[in-house]
């Protein structure tokens, strides 16, 4: 969650800190696809980290994880092609976490050996399943409908569920009062 939540600052700094800390699960793709994928289509059709009714957790992982890898990419392309700038340079903030991983596993390898590996890319998924376990839970079965214009109606706060627990907001920064976060 502190990847989340420092993806959605403005500043640099606390930017660059959102690629490090998601780096570890190989979700530094996260918060491109959150920030400028997830709050634009929540609770729409078109949002893969919006769960459907009746979906299973593991039906929504399989569509999710990708999904949000693949849409995180094209609005990524978008971005450095609306700057005149290629895909796969250095100024993607996708590839820069990607790096960062790279760098941390390869160095975690080169001190502990093969032996190791195992247990990071169960790091890796355990960490990419709770962002994801979240995104199921935040909007389960909720769904915005399209107005006369052809749009989605506005995020309200009920395209969201929300959890009033204290020991919850403070465990998880208050992402529990989710139509705060969104609406």
């Amino acid at each position: 969650n502190l990847g989340h939540e420092l993806g959605h600052k403005k500043g640099k700094g606390e930017r660059w800190l959102a690629k490090f800390v998601l780096a570890p699960c190989a979700y530094g793709h996260f918060f491109i696809e959150h920030n400028n994928g997830h709050h634009v289509r929540v609770s729409t059709p078109e949002d893969p980290a919006s769960s459907r009714m009746g979906e299973s957790i593991w039906k929504f992982v399989l569509r999710e994880i990708p999904g949000a890898a693949r849409r995180a990419w094209k609005l990524e392309q978008e971005r450095l092609e609306s700057r005149g700038k290629s895909v796969w340079s250095l100024d993607n903030e996708i590839i820069q976490p990607a790096i960062i991983t790279a760098i941390a596993w390869g160095t975690v390898l080169a001190l502990f050996g093969i032996g190791i590996l195992p247990y990071i890319l169960g790091t890796a998924f355990w960490g990419a399943f709770q962002l994801t376990s979240a995104n199921y839970i935040e909007h389960y079965g909720l769904l915005r409908h399209k107005t006369k214009t052809g749009r989605y109606e506005r995020t309200q706060p009920y395209h969201s569920w929300n959890s009033n627990h204290m020991f919850s907001n403070w465990g998880h920064d208050q992402l529990q009062r989710h139509s705060d976060h969104h609406a």
